[in-house]
């Protein structure tokens, strides 16, 4: 019941935030786009809440996990991304690029994590997540300077493995 909900309020006020106009309820909808946003938002947590809690793992519905993220995202995910902007454009121009397919073992254990870290390297610039042995969760990485094939996680992608325990494990 907790998914249904959830997911309910999650569809209902992304309706409201992307169908914001003008209107007389705050002066931004009218009562014929809230009743349709009620009647969407049950259908989409019709269907979705069998999909998305299929294992009853409500972890990331706590309202501190979203805070961590975002600060994640502003913070080390961002410094992150303009490194990684700055190195690709370097190897770019001069030319300096050698690139292969590393393994990592991050040791994260719920799929959530793994899908973050997967994603967090996949949004960086060059590296991308290639594929995961679901086994023992290691991760297969395009990177565009491998210089030793077994490199340290923190070569690859810092502290991304951290994060994505704190916030999703």
């Amino acid at each position: 019941m907790i998914g249904f909900i959830a997911s309910f309020v999650l569809s209902f006020f992304a309706y409201l935030f992307l169908t914001a106009n003008q209107g007389d309820i705050l002066g931004l909808w009218s009562q014929y786009e809230m009743i349709f946003a009620v009647i969407i938002s049950l259908i989409v947590a019709m269907i979705s809440t069998k999909v998305l809690f299929q294992k009853k793992r409500y972890r990331l519905l706590n309202p501190l996990r979203w805070v961590i993220f975002l600060f994640y995202l502003i913070g080390p995910f961002f410094i992150a991304m303009a490194k990684a902007n700055i190195d690709v454009a370097y190897r770019v121009i001069t030319g300096k690029i050698n690139p292969g397919i590393v393994k990592i073992s991050p040791n994260l254990k719920s799929d959530a994590a793994i899908t973050l870290l997967a994603n967090s390297i996949t949004l960086t610039p060059g590296t991308l997540s290639v594929d995961i042995d679901e086994s023992n969760n290691d991760l297969y990485i395009h990177w565009i300077n491998v210089t030793n094939l077994k490199p340290a996680i923190e070569d690859i992608c810092g502290s991304f493995p951290t994060w994505a325990r704190r916030i999703a494990e």
